[in-house]
């Protein structure tokens, strides 16, 4: 009888080489225990041990493929891998003087009385200078949010998760695009829900999706990001975005509509469009800074109390410090200097992929802070993914956004943001190299 570990190692001697490099499909078992003259079974435990080892990645109905591959050696493998790692998968922007830019705001809140106020417990109806506040930070033409139907919690996530436990009961079904942010995943899986995935193209959500969807079983809301959307960065289009809420509005379903990346673009929210079922969300997270940041949601008339309750029974609340803090940098005019830079510099680092990863299929939007990045033939998400870690840069694979549980589309998101801009640039090159052979 083989032993199928001395397979597996002569395996595994063929990938640390370079021989079989990332993407790369093996044989079905069949045809590697007839080319090894061996059992079927002995085949079976020699990819199994493969996959054990983390060397290949065995998906149902399309085969097994080589997970990781060296740089040339192993040599070279260890010394890619001990490099100063460029995290591509975090995406918060930070503008340079950012701090110095926000530490004034901060200073009244060292007086006792002040930070007294500051320290007591918030409501998740905020303060009256919060709920002015903010209602001035989200205004847009077209609208302008009434102050008393804003609810906060402590970061936007939070305010997602709180509105769809407002609005779906454990079991209910969520219409939600075929890729989506992968929180709310994790959202949904703790709040019992069902996503159900909405077919999508190069304008935004289809509209017939969304009434099949309905049609199947009721959906019971809509988790939509109509604006810069992560991971592709699509904006939907106006027609659209009002074909859309003629449907909504037609079949009575409510919407949450992320705007977490609304602060980049000027585009119209498509609340304006159905006003009595949309839900905004929104937050600072992004637009300041994700280490004191506070996150709101402007309801439609008579969903005020249901939000607030769900703030509360989830313990989403807002601090009163992070929202004191808020206050001070919207009316100081803080927030709106950090836009505009932030703005510049998603801008400049577009540019900098565009130059880059020139000749490749990167869907993304000059405006927008991160890039989907369609892998060519052979590369797969999960290989590739595994291919830049060994040379310490971490990207986000596509599969961790699908809603389908078996869908797996052979692409990455590139979180343009947080790297510095060399180490952007050179992680960007160094990605490329690598889908070309030459890294």
């Amino acid at each position: 009888m083989h032993d199928f570990r001395r397979i597996a190692d002569r395996i595994a001697d063929e990938i640390t080489a370079g021989r079989l490099k990332p993407g790369q499909r093996l044989p079905p078992q069949r045809v590697f225990a007839r080319r090894r003259g061996i059992a079927g079974s002995t085949a079976g435990r020699v990819y199994a041990e493969l996959v054990r080892r983390g060397l290949v990645v065995g998906e149902v109905g399309r085969g097994t493929f080589v997970r990781a591959a060296p740089a040339g050696t192993a040599r070279a493998l260890v010394e890619a891998a001990t490099e100063a790692p460029v995290n591509l998968e975090l995406n918060y922007p930070c503008v340079p003087g950012q701090s110095a830019l926000l530490a004034p705001a901060l200073a009244p809140l060292r007086r006792p009385d002040v930070l007294t106020e500051a320290l007591r417990p918030a409501a998740a109806t905020g303060t009256p200078a919060a709920r002015r506040a903010v209602a001035g930070l989200l205004s847009a033409p077209g609208q302008v949010p009434a102050p008393d139907r804003i609810v906060f919690a402590g970061n936007a996530r939070q305010a997602v998760a709180a509105t769809l436990a407002s609005l779906v009961r454990p079991g209910g079904r969520v219409g939600v695009e075929a890729l989506t942010y992968p929180v709310v995943k994790e959202i949904a899986a703790r709040l019992g829900i069902t996503l159900v995935p909405l077919a999508t193209d190069e304008e935004g959500p289809r509209p017939e999706a969304v009434t099949a969807a309905h049609r199947t079983a009721p959906l019971a809301a809509l988790y939509l990001q109509p604006t810069l959307h992560n991971p592709t960065s699509v904006t939907t289009s106006p027609e659209r975005r009002r074909l859309l809420a003629r449907t909504v509005l037609d079949l009575d379903i409510p919407v949450v509509e992320d705007r977490i990346w609304s602060f980049l673009t000027d585009d119209e929210p498509f609340a304006v469009l159905a006003p009595g079922l949309t839900h905004v969300v929104d937050g600072l997270s992004k637009r300041v800074a994700p280490g004191l940041t506070v996150g709101f949601v402007v309801v439609p008339e008579g969903r005020l109390d249901a939000v607030a309750a769900a703030v509360r029974s989830g313990g989403w609340s807002a601090q009163s410090f992070a929202l004191e803090a808020a206050v001070r940098w919207i009316e100081d005019g803080t927030v709106a200097r950090l836009v505009a830079a932030k703005r510049a510099d998603a801008e400049l680092r577009q540019r900098i992929a565009g130059e880059e990863l020139r000749g490749f299929a990167v869907r993304s939007d000059p405006r927008a802070c991160y890039a989907w990045w369609e892998l060519p033939a052979p590369w797969r998400a999960d290989t590739f993914t595994a291919a830049a870690a060994a040379h310490g840069i971490a990207v986000t694979p596509g599969p961790a956004f699908a809603v389908a549980p078996h869908h797996t589309p052979d692409a990455v998101r590139l979180g343009l943001a947080s790297a510095p801009e060399p180490d952007l640039r050179r992680a960007l090159r160094t990605l490329a190299g690598v889908v070309r052979g030459s890294a």
